[in-house]
């Protein structure tokens, strides 16, 4: 059995996959493999898509389960860490409305603070 954790960055998601019963890591990935867009459109801002944080981090668990051959009923617990990122504005059916605006953000310093 196992537990999965990710690691949610502005450049990339890690997926580490880790034995219940021994607490030791399996492995792990990064998707995607090159660093991820961002917006940044005067100096002291940073927006990323969060549509695209949810399809890297299925990417990088369908990549894992492969990789480590590793089924869904074998993966008991999941676990998220993130580092920058903040401001998320979704609809009422749960949808972004626009880029996230992320913590490094000179916009999102008052609201951190």
């Amino acid at each position: 059995m196992y537990y999965v954790g990710f690691d949610l960055g502005s450049s990339s998601v890690k997926v580490a996959i880790v034995s219940i019963a021994n607490g030791k890591s399996i492995g792990v990935v990064q998707e995607p493999e090159t660093e991820m867009s961002m917006l940044a459109l005067k100096n002291g801002w940073a927006e990323q898509k969060p549509e695209e944080w949810w399809q890297h981090c299925c990417n990088a668990v369908a990549k894992i389960k492969k990789k480590f051959n590793i089924s869904s009923e074998q993966i008991k617990g999941i676990g998220i860490s993130y580092q920058m990122h903040g401001l998320v504005l979704v609809d009422a059916a749960g949808r972004p409305l626009r880029k996230s605006i992320i913590w490094c953000d000179s916009r999102a310093v008052e609201i951190g603070n």
